[in-house]
């Protein structure tokens, strides 16, 4: 159990690593009172060793370590990817491949919507995560053995891991699947981050365009305005601070410090008048320009019977194939389904339409209907 700090034992190791078939990699972080995650660890196991790489050691060179996650002929295990491919995109722009994701492949072999690690540690290793160390500081040091230990966990039970799902994909043929997954998760777009684009994460009653015109301009200042400081958005400003300004449109930092949302000073100054300037570029925007809600989803969204009837169905297609209901479509693509034939969703694309999409536009048309039988929902075709 060892921790890299130099940069010549981390080159030896990565290059011990170069001809194996695969490798697991985790990464320790943290990111409570940053907007960009801050690197701590890396963890790295090969076929006969593993070790844990301080990326905050003075003066280490992580360019082995990103060779390594870019070489094509070794296959890159991750658990629950995401963040970690967040990190490495930003820190080098550089995303992992090819890659495994033992967590997308767990869903997809019957594991349910929750794949948790240390649940899949328990049933397919056999070894029991210590959780103790879950929440420890990852930036502090020195770290004790128990830290590591922990750290290195998440790497070693992760071959054994790996290994059985893959067989258990080779024999339900489901390879296809999660290979059509990793495409998705290794596409580069998913971790630009387009500041125009963030104001379709915030909760809103109202789908009126002129709102949502402002409403966007506010979240682009916001997330732009987190990044440059390198602080979390909602330090900046929290959601329903953007909301209740986009409600009122105030034209003026006087206007702007009576609205209750706003802390402090927020409506002073330079800080104000920038909140001012998004509010007015809103309003300035032509009608034609406006954004306007995704059919099917908010909470405007009146779809009545037909989207309750697509969860029935989504539950029905998830416990026959074994397959986590979450992955193959989610509460968004039930409603943006029931509202829009060629809704942009990946429940009507790849292995998912094949599996659900296909049979939830014959529901929704009347040409299938649902049926209850004993304890079991099944499908009647109806003719035209």
């Amino acid at each position: 159990m060892t921790l890299i700090t130099d940069n010549a034992a981390l080159a030896a190791f990565c290059g011990r690593l170069a001809g194996a078939e695969f490798i697991t990699v985790d990464t320790e972080f943290i990111r409570d009172k940053t907007y960009w995650p801050i690197l701590c660890l890396v963890q790295i196991a090969g076929p006969d060793e593993a070790h844990a790489i301080d990326t905050t050691a003075e003066g280490i060179d992580l360019a082995p370590v990103l060779a390594l996650l870019g070489d094509p002929a070794i296959t890159k295990v991750f658990h629950a990817a995401r963040q970690d491919f967040e990190i490495f995109w930003h820190m080098a722009g550089i995303i992992p491949a090819p890659v495994f994701d033992t967590q997308v492949s767990a869903m997809v072999c019957g594991f349910g919507d929750q794949a948790a690690y240390d649940t899949l540690v328990a049933k397919l290793a056999r070894a029991r995560i210590d959780k103790t160390m879950r929440f420890t500081d990852w930036a502090r040091r020195p770290l004790t053995d128990k830290q590591l230990e922990y750290a290195l966990a998440d790497v070693t039970h992760l071959r054994v891991v790996y290994e059985k799902l893959r067989a258990r994909l080779e024999r339900n043929g489901r390879e296809a699947w999660v290979a059509e997954e990793m495409a998705r998760l290794t596409d580069p777009k998913l971790y630009q981050i387009d500041p125009r684009e963030t104001w379709k994460r915030i909760k809103v009653r109202t789908a009126k365009p002129r709102f949502l015109a402002v409403l966007r301009e506010l979240a682009a200042w916001r997330e732009i305005e987190a990044q440059s400081r390198d602080v979390p958005r909602n330090r900046i400003m929290r959601d329903e601070g953007l909301v209740e300004i986009a409600a009122h449109v105030p034209k003026s930092r006087a206007e702007l410090a009576n609205l209750r949302s706003l802390r402090g000073n927020q409506a002073g100054g330079a800080l104000g008048e920038a909140i001012v300037e998004a509010v007015r570029r809103g309003l300035a925007l032509p009608e034609k320009d406006c954004p306007r809600p995704e059919p099917g989803r908010g909470a405007q969204a009146r779809l009545g019977p037909s989207a309750d009837l697509l969860k029935v169905l989504l539950k029905m297609k998830a416990d026959k194939h074994d397959v986590a209901q979450r992955l193959i479509a989610s509460s968004d693509d039930i409603e943006a389904i029931a509202a829009d034939d060629e809704a942009d969703v990946a429940a009507l694309t790849g292995w998912r339409r094949e599996l659900f999409g296909e049979d939830a536009l014959a529901l929704k048309h009347g040409r299938l209907a649902l049926t209850a039988e004993g304890a079991e929902i099944r499908t009647i075709e109806l003719k035209e």
